[in-house]
Parts: structure tokens; sequence; C-alpha cells
């Protein structure tokens, strides 16, 4: 079960790239552009990646991006984790970016998006992998802070394929972001949006009935409200659930606690995802086989989340049949 686990075809659409940069390459960076980190080793880093909640893991979290400085920067961590991708059998990723993080730092967005989209095509012909761009605003920022990201997103608009809602979920409720959503929606873009973490369920119906996103992420607590549950259900919105993440940040207190088998049960279409993998112990294979080892998952709810993945993406009808059929002829193939 674990090598089924490992080598099965699978898609990633839950993953913050910043997230991704672990200690080995922060350190890198930071010599490479002469930026002091408070840390003097990797096993420094690593001991600091002790999280008591969300605000926690951001305030380290944020400090980490301070080493992202150019396009080659953003090259290196992108291309970094589509190797991991590879190695993970990972064959389509929609992947986070946080362009505020960086442009209140002075970094401009073609610096930002110029890196990914590189690493992104290059990916593509060298490794088989396709992937898509989805910009995030913090919510713990301005809802016109966001209007002005947005805006000034819009010439580099053919390479992002959604806009989503991240950062500190508590006290920001998704009806804050409503205009600036409406605008993405008007400018072309999908929607996306954290919610049901830390927040409450209610922060659920406002991404889909007020943000009209395609997809929640994270979504774990839709489970207290029924009505909810038969909502996502009806309307077949995806979530992006990421297991060893919501451990770490205490929304369940051990794995074998986590509900997302019992939603996926549920007829909920519900997705595996790592999130933030080098701050919470783990890539997307490393949560899948969490959820073996902790929740008994079966051979059949594997391979049931795998295809939710393909499904859910934000692929082209063409594409998500092909990326279907490549998981089928894996199960086959596997007897």
């Amino acid at each position: 079960m674990i090598e089924f686990i490992e080598k099965m075809p699978k898609a990633e659409l839950h993953i913050h790239i910043e997230g991704s940069l672990e200690p080995e390459l922060m350190f890198e960076l930071g010599r490479r552009n002469g930026i002091d980190l408070p840390f003097t080793t990797v096993e420094e880093v690593r001991a600091a990646y002790r999280f008591d909640n969300l605000q926690s893991f951001l305030d380290i979290y944020y400090q980490g991006a301070n080493v992202l400085q150019t396009e080659q920067d953003f090259f290196d961590m992108t291309w970094a984790y589509l190797q991991r991708c590879r190695a993970r059998n990972i064959i389509h990723t929609e992947i986070f970016f946080d362009p505020q993080t960086h442009t209140d730092r002075g970094i401009g967005l073609e610096a930002v998006i110029g890196g990914m989209v590189r690493a992104r095509d290059d990916a593509r012909e060298k490794l088989g992998i396709s992937s898509r761009l989805i910009m995030c605003f913090l919510r713990h920022l301005s809802a016109g802070s966001a209007m002005e990201t947005l805006q000034q997103a819009l010439p580099y608009k053919k390479y992002i394929i959604g806009v989503g809602l991240d950062s500190s979920e508590a006290g920001h409720p998704p009806e804050d972001f409503r205009l600036v959503f409406e605008r993405a929606l008007a400018e072309g873009f999908l929607t996306v949006a954290h919610a049901g973490e830390e927040g409450p369920p209610a922060y659920i119906r406002q991404a889909v009935e007020l943000l009209h996103v395609s997809r929640i992420d994270h979504g774990v607590r839709c489970s207290e409200d029924a009505e909810l549950v038969k909502l996502l259900v009806d309307r077949q919105i995806p979530l992006t659930v990421c297991p060893l993440s919501n451990v770490k940040l205490r929304v369940f207190d051990k794995m074998s606690d986590h509900n997302i088998l019992n939603l996926l049960e549920s007829g909920l279409k519900v997705t595996v995802n790592s999130d933030d993998p080098a701050y919470f112990g783990g890539y997307l294979n490393e949560n899948y086989l969490a959820l073996y080892r902790d929740l008994n998952m079966t051979r059949e709810q594997a391979i049931r989340l795998a295809r939710n993945s393909f499904e859910a993406s934000f692929t082209g009808e063409q594409e998500k049949q092909a990326l279907v059929a490549c998981l089928e002829r894996y199960v086959q193939a596997s007897g």
C-alpha cells in the first residue's frame, strides 16, 4: 500500500510556494542576497517550526520570505518544489503565491511571476508536470490593498488562472473581500478561498455564496453544519484539505481525529494537499501516508482522493480527462 500511494499519479491543489522554501535553500538565498536570518543553522530553523497556532506559523513564514529578492530566487524556489513533485509522482499542481508578501517589501511582480513562470514552463518540458498559478490576497491586510494588488496583476493575467484568499482567517471573514472577488470574476479569474480551518463554518458559506468560489481551501469545519455539508455535496464544491497542516496547527489534536475520510464518505469532493510542506513536516505523499497509517485509508479511498484531485483541478476538460486516464492506467497496471 505504501508503494502504491507513493507511485500513484496525483495532483496537488493547495500548496503555498513560499511555504515550500526549505531551510537549506533559505540559507542559500540569504547568503546570495546578503539577507541576515535570525538563525545560524538549519537545525535552528527546523526547531523554530514548532507552532502553537496559525499566527505563530505565519510570523516565521513571512520572515523566511525575506530572502526572496530576485526573479532567479523565485525560479529556484519553484523549481525545487516541482522537482519534489516529480519524485512524488505529482503530475499536475496548482500553486498559490502571495504577491503582497513581496510587493510590500519593494519586490516587483515581474520578478515574482517571471521566476515562477520560467520554472513552470521548464517543468512541463523537462519533467512532464503541468501547473497553474493562483494569486492569493492576504486577508489580514485591507480589501483596498487586495484590490490594488489585483489591479497590479492585470498585465500578467495570462499567467494566472485564479485568485484566492489566505493568511489569518479568524476575524477576517470572506465577505470583507466581496468587491475584490467580483472584480476578479469580471476579469475572468477563477476564485478560491481559505475558509473553515480556524474560522467558523459561516466563512465557508460566505466564500461560496458571496465570493462564488470554485473550491474551498481547507473547509474541514463544514462538518459542524449539516446544511452546509449538503450544499457542498449538492454543488460538488471541492475541498482542498491539508491533513498534516491541520494537525500541526491544532485544528485536530492528532491525525487519528481528522475528519477527511468521513467527509469523503459523506459525498464531498475532498482532495489531499500539503499546504506549506517545508513547515508542516511533509509533502503530498507524506499526507497520503499519514491517512493510511493513522486513519486506515483504503486503496479505494486513496484512488478516489487522487481522482478528485484531477477532477477538481483548473485544467481544461481534455487535459483533465488525460490526467484521470493516467491514474486509471496506473490502477489497472497495479492489479
